[in-house]
């Protein structure tokens, strides 16, 4: 299995050797040091963007924000993460386990919420304000949702990969069909579908990413993959039937989505031509941002570009680093994401049960797969999504959350050292 350790590891593990040798940490930020040296960064990069990029919200017609607010109110969220990644990597992985249904429903609830009650920001109802604080249920819908379909694959490891997670009648009444739906199909991808379907008509790039990160663990979870594909047909098949109608009934974000979908092909398929600044897409302006950057960048501040890119500080952050640190900055940015998947991954491999294995596998792929669609759309190879980039863009759902599922990877990674040294 992915998570077991070869005949040699357990041996070494048994050394007396390397047992008189390992010390307890004293650390106070424990688990993998290479996952804080990226955290670190990150939000250090944060407090870089965000200040030089909020400049342009602060000479908005209406706006009573002042560039020291900007930067005040990012801090704040930064100060709170570093606070939630301290508790989050103290607190066992188990826990998450078990917390982990009630958590699941607590933020679906709150995902329809955003629906009827929702607060509208840059024309989207994703958030939800609960007393003082506004927050985006979704992002955590997403890490629940790893947490439910790894927690449920760990359970049936003895006999995942000879299980039905669909059944192959459509006999209700059925033996089969009770057995196989109820045994495998609700508890294994319920969770999946469930989220796919609350998230889509109001932000359709984030079920995505959650779908695809699903069958990822299907995959390693040792789910045939004959199952998989018969699972990601007939939920691609129902997900576009479900998009069609919410073309029909104009509902959602679908005008949106349609906007730009249809600027993204247009730029592919037609000759560039002049045109007036104001005529030309987000996306468009990014490229602009990125150009502009050149090698080593215009230098922290100086970057002339926030004037023209939409919401530099969140949806353009990467074209807007760019512009300031330039190409070669933006190329280690975006290694520091994928050094970051490969450490949970190598964290996961250490664990000695899938759970953990399957959580930290899920969590870096959320995490990597949302900075790696967020950067596709700034060079123009995807449509606008909307996705911001983790650690770095101006939010505090986005950061809150990232810094949640990144401090369950390294909670994960402190669990596997105390249990090599015996403790």
């Amino acid at each position: 299995m992915f998570w077991r350790k070869n005949k040699s590891a357990k041996n070494s593990d048994k050394s007396p050797k390397q047992t008189s040798e390992a010390k307890p940490s004293s650390r106070v930020f424990e688990g993998d040091r290479t996952l804080w040296i990226i955290f670190w960064v990150l939000i250090t990069i944060s407090i870089l963007v965000v200040y030089s990029s909020t400049a342009k919200m602060t000479y908005e017609v209406g706006s009573n924000m002042s560039l020291f607010d900007a930067l005040q109110k990012q801090i704040m969220y930064v100060m709170m993460a570093i606070m939630l990644i301290f508790v989050v990597h103290k607190i066992d992985y188990k826990v998450y386990m078990r917390l982990s249904l009630i958590l699941y429903i607590i933020f679906v609830l709150c995902t329809i919420a955003t629906y009827f009650v929702g607060v509208n920001i840059n024309d989207s109802s994703r958030w939800l304000k609960i007393g003082f604080f506004t927050f985006q249920p979704s992002e955590g819908l997403k890490i629940t949702t790893i947490l439910m379909l790894a927690r449920a694959m760990e359970s049936r490891q003895a006999i995942i990969n000879n299980i039905k997670i669909l059944p192959t009648t459509l006999k209700f009444k059925s033996k089969e069909f009770k057995e196989v739906f109820w045994n495998n199909t609700v508890p294994l991808i319920g969770p999946v579908v469930v989220s796919c379907a609350v998230i889509l008509p109001a932000h359709t790039s984030s079920a995505a990413i959650v779908f695809i990160t699903s069958l990822i663990m299907l995959y390693i979870g040792r789910v045939h993959l004959k199952e998989i594909m018969k699972f990601f047909l007939v939920v691609f098949s129902v997900g576009m039937l479900g998009i069609l109608t919410l073309v029909m009934l104009d509902a959602g974000r679908i005008d949106t989505a349609k906007n730009r979908i249809t600027k993204w092909t247009h730029e592919w398929t037609h000759e560039s031509t002049a045109k007036t600044i104001n005529d030309i897409s987000d996306t468009q302006r990014a490229l602009i941002a990125i150009r502009e950057g050149g090698i080593v960048g215009k230098g922290a501040g100086q970057s002339t570009s926030r004037v023209l890119v939409t919401h530099p500080e969140s949806d353009y952050a990467y074209a807007f680093f760019i512009s300031e640190y330039g190409i070669i900055a933006g190329l280690m940015l975006i290694l520091l994401y994928i050094w970051l998947f490969f450490r949970a991954m190598d964290i996961g491999q250490q664990c000695r049960t899938p759970f953990p294995t399957l959580m930290t596998l899920g969590l870096g792929l959320l995490i990597t797969g949302q900075a790696l669609l967020h950067i596709l759309v700034q060079v123009n190879f995807m449509p606008e999504t909307g996705q911001t980039l983790p650690f770095i863009s101006r939010g505090g759902s986005s950061l809150l959350f990232s810094t949640i599922a990144l401090g369950m990877i390294i909670s994960v990674s402190r669990t596997n050292y105390n249990n090599k040294i015996g403790r």
